[in-house]
């Protein structure tokens, strides 16, 4: 059994550097879309997210980033109060719908509490060989966010609303001011509501430069910085990450999974098993349209530092696909290939569970899973 070390040595980190902040290019993405006009829905049913306990924030400078969110003990925790903003003028986009007021949660399982890092304005495709858990070098070496290409300069978003614990270099590293450090100049946010009582971050990486400090209380959609190529890549690009319970590269979640889609549109998770029951490892996935015929494909998780969600325990997901019809196909080797046909919700996921030689099952995951996080730093 491999063990992996409590903070990752050098080689690794220059190998993760050279994936999980791998080359993006200022293309718009790896696929076009044609324009679309919003699609009329129903008010989602909203399902808040679990308060946090109210921390004392000091804005005096921490060596430690959690000492920012010293828990307060002197006073009854007040419950978190959500209030959506006051809807108004939908920016202009000629690529996909507006996007859906967060928090959204219309099935009981979802939880789209997080905005775009980039506004609906810019076309922010995720790069499809960089989605979460995809693998390029070495199946060591997973990626453990989304990278989103778009022209440096782009201001960079705060998801959701909280306080920054890290602003700078050295987020990957744990050592601020370290310019070797394969991140970037990063931000991460901690939020000030959490999901089954553990505590989320978010984190924006390859920045050019920040807006904010730690300590800084930010609301979502307040730039925190501008996208840039710092760190291991060879482009301008963000690289999103989510983190449920701790700020560490081995506590990541499926990004895709927590930002709300864009209005009329879905998510389509998956999870993909060999004929014994095993997670099926870098496999594609093909997904078209059958009313346009528009492709995309998705690549299964590798099998190193991923953790699925608790509910789905997916190995692939896509998010902005347009409501509607769609055929996926999965090409398991050169001698089986499966396809089924599957309806994309608006506003919520689509599960799809396959099993090599037993074909598709599209009801909802059986048996609610709690995966063991990739390591315990």
């Amino acid at each position: 059994m491999k063990t992996r070390p409590h903070t990752p040595t050098l080689p690794v980190a220059l190998l993760l550097a050279a994936f999980v902040l791998a080359a993006c290019s200022t293309a718009v993405g790896p696929q076009e879309s044609p324009a679309l006009a919003p699609t009329a829905t129903h008010a989602p049913i909203l399902i808040l997210p679990t308060p946090l306990p109210v921390a004392e924030i000091t804005q005096s400078a921490c060596p430690n980033p959690e000492c920012v969110f010293a828990r307060a003990t002197s006073a009854p925790v007040e419950p978190l109060r959500l209030s959506l903003p006051t809807p108004g003028d939908e920016p202009l986009s000629a690529w996909r719908p507006p996007q859906y007021p967060v928090p959204l949660a219309i099935g009981e399982f979802d939880h789209f509490y997080f905005a775009r890092p980039i506004s609906a304005d810019v076309v922010n495709w995720p790069v499809a060989n960089y989605r979460y858990g995809g693998i390029n070098l070495t199946p060591e070496i997973t990626h453990t966010g989304v990278d989103i290409p778009t022209l440096a300069g782009t201001p960079v978003l705060a998801a959701g609303p909280g306080v920054v614990t890290w602003a700078g270099w050295g987020l990957f590293s744990g050592a601020p001011e370290n310019q070797k450090d394969p991140y970037g100049i990063a931000v991460s946010i901690r939020h000030d509501f959490g999901y089954g009582g553990e505590p989320i971050y978010t984190v924006y990486a390859h920045l050019r430069d920040v807006n904010v400090t730690v300590g800084q209380w930010v609301n979502t959609g307040e730039k925190i910085g501008e996208v840039g190529d710092t760190g291991y890549t060879t482009g301008p690009h963000l690289h999103f990450e989510l983190r449920l319970g701790k700020d560490s590269y081995y506590f990541t979640r499926n990004p895709e999974l927590w930002l709300a889609p864009p209005q009329g549109w879905g998510v389509l998770a998956g999870t993909v098993l060999n004929a014994n029951r095993e997670r099926a490892h870098s496999r594609n996935v093909n997904i078209r349209s059958l009313e346009n015929n528009q492709e995309w494909t998705v690549i299964t998780y590798g099998p190193e530092a991923i953790n699925p969600d608790e509910y789905y325990n997916e190995n692939m997901v896509i998010s902005d696909l347009p409501a509607g019809d769609y055929e996926v196909k999965i090409t398991f080797s050169e001698d089986l290939t499966d396809k089924t046909k599957i309806t994309i919700k608006p506003g919520r996921v689509t599960y799809f569970l396959y099993r090599a030689t037993y074909g598709f099952t599209s009801t909802e995951p059986p048996v609610v899973v709690t995966p063991t996080p990739a390591t315990t730093p």
